[in-house]
């Protein structure tokens, strides 16, 4: 086999056992790297640190990927306009946590005689999206229905983050509004104390001076 050193230094090719005595000698593994290569080549590691190593390797990476996630909002050619906000809010809200959504425009008996009227509130729709997503998939008919893509224009991990953010600030303007609330109460209470508390009734040898003799 081909060994090569832990430092990645090429030794050379060694019998089976020369390797694993040399393995022995330094206190590492014998880690075969390419089984398919010819000879196979084999390296001296810490096999447990090695595989250690990977796991994060692996971990981190997995946490670092964007797994997009595609949602899908239905519409008809005719929707009327409170539907259609509606819809153009969830399509947003899709946009902005960092998910592509699919439009697909459902037409029915007659409507599918104008396609225009699907491609007319898709562009619509793109056009009122923009600054949340991009046409990724132009208009394209699909049998009974009509099916356009939309991209968000940020990355799932800033759509994350950003959401985060703002999490962490609603909590601190909860968190500031009861604190307000429990030192108005405070006051409050202290001021009501205030007021029931008896005052003290001033008589004639009140408005004397002691040091005065009568």
């Amino acid at each position: 086999m081909r060994l090569v050193a832990a430092d990645g230094e090429q030794i050379g090719i060694v019998r089976v056992e020369e390797a694993l005595r040399m393995a022995n000698e330094v206190g590492l593994d014998l880690v075969e790297i390419a089984p398919n290569s010819h000879p196979p080549v084999a390296k001296l590691m810490d096999y447990g640190k090695w595989k250690y190593e990977n796991a994060q390797k692996a971990r981190e990476n997995r946490r670092n990927q964007s797994s997009t996630v595609i949602k899908e909002m239905k519409l008809r050619p005719k929707i009327d306009s409170h539907d259609y906000e509606t819809k153009k809010g969830h399509v947003v809200r899709f946009l902005r946590a960092g998910d592509k959504v699919k439009i697909t425009i459902m037409f029915r008996g007659r409507e599918q005689s104008r396609p225009e009227l699907g491609r007319n509130l898709l562009q619509r729709l793109a056009e009122d999206v923009v600054e949340d997503g991009v046409v990724e998939s132009a208009p394209r008919q699909d049998g009974r229905n009509m099916i356009m893509v939309l991209s968000p224009t940020r990355k799932k991990s800033e759509a994350r983050l950003e959401a985060e953010a703002e999490k962490q600030r609603r909590a601190a303007e909860r968190a500031a509004d009861r604190e307000a609330e429990l030192k108005a109460h405070a006051d409050s209470r202290a001021a009501a104390a205030a007021a029931d508390r008896p005052k003290k009734t001033r008589g004639r040898a009140d408005n004397l001076d002691p040091d005065i003799d009568l």
